[in-house]
């Protein structure tokens, strides 16, 4: 059943993207939850969540409903492009990450 903040917003879409660790999925969810929707037509929300067969929080959710398809796109690829810059300053600086790939690369 619909709540009264998302009644009349039909489109939906839910996101799962996974990380590497928990702490690394809850870093990503503080970078990105600061940034508020614009639009009153669009709701996001945000959480972590265990990946499939773990206990670990490693996945970020976002789950997005909106007015129209049309407003459903525009604000997914918004969060996307923040997305990919949290993700790009997390490979530039967190050690980490460069050791992972480090390991990664030299196996």
């Amino acid at each position: 059943m619909a709540t009264d903040a998302t009644a009349g917003l039909p489109c939906e879409l839910t996101l799962d993207i996974p990380f590497p660790d928990a702490r690394l999925a809850s870093v990503a969810l503080n970078a990105i939850r600061v940034d508020k929707e614009l639009s009153l037509l669009v709701k996001r929300d945000l959480s972590v969540i265990p990946a499939d067969g773990s206990s670990d929080q490693s996945v970020l959710r976002v789950e997005y409903k909106a007015a129209t398809n049309r407003m459903l796109r525009v604000a997914v690829n918004s969060f996307l492009d923040s997305l990919a810059l949290v993700l790009e300053v997390m490979e530039e600086l967190d050690v980490d990450v460069v050791e992972a790939r480090q390991k990664e690369n030299s196996g």
